[in-house]
């Protein structure tokens, strides 16, 4: 299997059912990603919690994908 070239393993991949598909992409994604630095990672859960707390104390709220969707697309 060494010497199999990207093309020859990209077509014998395509050629697997949908969910060997599934878990061979997600083994590839997964073995790009690196371990969250915990100075990123506690800044996320940092911000999760305070976008938290505005919606629970009325302080915000959210938007319909579709208003959102036409506010980008210039259509309101």
């Amino acid at each position: 299997m060494a010497d199999m070239n990207i093309d020859t393993l990209l077509d014998q991949a395509l050629n697997r059912s949908e969910r060997e598909r599934a878990v061979l992409a997600e083994a590839l994604i997964s073995s790009l990603e690196k371990e969250p630095e915990m100075d990123v990672e506690k800044a996320w859960q940092d911000e999760i919690g305070r976008r938290v707390a505005e919606l629970d104390s009325g302080a915000t709220s959210t938007l319909p994908w579709e208003e959102v969707r036409r506010k980008l697309h210039g259509r309101d």
